[in-house]
């Protein structure tokens, strides 16, 4: 892979890119390419885009004593109150 060295970054820019890589959690070398892959029409599209909005990482992190709590008061909840069924 080539390197190139890019001159004259202003202390401002330098704060913003720190700033935008440290919230994407990428480094400032990976950001900088992937801006300017977008920018030239070189952007990888993904395959799969959906993003789903669901429990599943909350999946296996929940220890024994936490998920007999968590399962104790979704039971109680299913408890069918039959003055409401009258």
């Amino acid at each position: 892979m080539k390197a190139i060295t890019i001159r004259g970054i202003d202390p401002e820019l330098d704060k913003k890119l720190k700033l935008v890589s440290s919230n994407q959690g990428k480094s400032i070398n990976r950001l900088i390419l992937e801006m300017i892959r977008k920018s030239l029409g070189l952007e990888k599209t993904k395959k799969y885009t959906k993003e789903y909005d669901d429990l599943d990482d909350l999946f296996g992190s929940w220890t024994d004593g936490e998920f007999d709590i968590i399962s104790s008061k979704i039971n109680q909840e299913r408890q069918i109150d039959p003055e409401l069924w009258e």
